[in-house]
């Protein structure tokens, strides 16, 4: 087995292990810069699906606004009132709506707690347990 001891060809191992580290700096920089190519065109069709879902929200709220506002109207014209008695009825329907779901909200926001307790408990834990005993 006959080695090729050629001096211009020849390789330091040093030379090797530099060339194998370039190799790999390359390669991780080419797969960091692919996903940053994947990660901006999902972020851009995330940006398009988020804007295009705001602008439903606005469309969706003045709907409500329109079918409270033939609400208003049609009960005008079904019991033969003036048109601010059905206004005001369905301001009273939305008042109590309203006052319900705020109820609920504060009922929740009652349960918070506000502080990790578990993890408060087990670091006081922890640091007892690594306190020398006097």
């Amino acid at each position: 087995m006959a080695l090729n001891t050629t001096r211009g060809t020849e390789r330091t191992l040093g030379q090797l292990v530099s060339d194998a580290t370039t190799d790999l700096q390359n390669i991780v920089k080419g797969e960091i810069d692919l996903a940053k190519v994947e990660i901006k065109a999902d972020a851009q069709k995330a940006g398009k699906g988020g804007g295009m879902l705001a602008a439903a929200g606005v469309l969706a709220l003045f709907m409500l606004g329109f079918l409270l506002t033939s609400l208003a109207y049609g009960l005008s014209n079904i019991f033969g009132w003036n048109p601010w008695a059905g206004f005001l009825i369905v301001a009273g329907i939305l008042a109590v709506v309203a006052a319900v779901l705020a109820l609920i909200g504060i009922k929740a926001l009652k349960k918070i707690k506000g502080k990790p307790e578990k993890t408060i408990e087990n670091a006081q834990a922890t640091v007892a347990a690594i306190k020398p005993a006097k």
